[in-house]
């Protein structure tokens, strides 16, 4: 394989990663934890953009469940958001090295 294939496979994985983050920056979901006492939102990019926690979950002798619920939250935002980011590639088609 030539210099200028592989540059341009590296291009078209470039641009690949590119429509793929423009379309995951659109994409955002919401999941609930500890009986729906916290809710966790996350972008297609993975960022938390929003944390809403019941009052009661605010108690000091409620600490180690908060912290529990808002990992298993974050976890479990990730994993959908993995499943969207695969679904939308699929989508997108073969990889450049994939091509036959």
């Amino acid at each position: 394989m030539s210099v200028f294939s592989k540059l341009k496979q590296f291009k078209d994985l470039r641009e690949q990663g590119k429509k793929l983050q423009g379309a995951m920056e659109k994409e955002s979901i919401t999941v609930n934890a500890a009986g729906n006492k916290i809710a966790l939102t996350m972008d297609g990019n993975l960022q938390i953009t929003g944390l809403a926690i019941d009052d009661e979950m605010m108690s000091p002798d409620k600490k180690e469940k908060l912290q529990s619920a808002i990992k298993d939250a974050h976890s479990e935002a990730i994993k959908k958001i993995q499943r969207i980011m695969a679904g939308k590639m699929q989508a997108m088609g073969e990889l450049p090295w994939q091509k036959k």
